[in-house]
């Protein structure tokens, strides 16, 4: 069974996102968790903040015991999202556009599989 969670419109370079993203892929919740708190990137509070989101949608529409810690992070994936376009004044009369640009995120909980001991 997969969990999801979304966060969409974040106000931060999908680049900038993935560098803290490809820490967690595939780690274990509460080892993604330490690993975030030790981050010093700006974008780790908010991919917490959604693995939080995520752990409590399993907790409360799948009815796991995330007590457990069997969960792991399947899949998170960092897309762009539209740009907001603004301009600086230069010299000359003239402006400079740039892009202010933002984050759809999406992570993907799974349930390790119960290995089974033959005696």
């Amino acid at each position: 069974m997969e969990i999801r969670a979304k966060l969409r419109y974040a106000r931060m370079a999908p680049r900038k996102m993935r560098l803290v993203a490809d820490l967690v892929r595939g780690q274990k919740i509460d080892k993604a968790f330490l690993q975030l708190s030790f981050s010093k990137k700006k974008s780790a509070p908010i991919i917490a903040k959604l693995l939080k989101s995520a752990v409590s949608n399993a907790r409360h529409n799948y009815k796991i015991d995330t007590e457990n810690k069997d969960l792991y992070i399947k899949e998170i994936r960092v897309d762009e999202g539209p740009s907001y376009k603004r301009y600086r004044p230069a010299a000359r009369g003239r402006t400079h556009p740039y892009k202010k640009r933002t984050s759809h995120i999406t992570v993907v909980l799974k349930e390790q599989p119960k290995v089974k001991t033959y005696v």
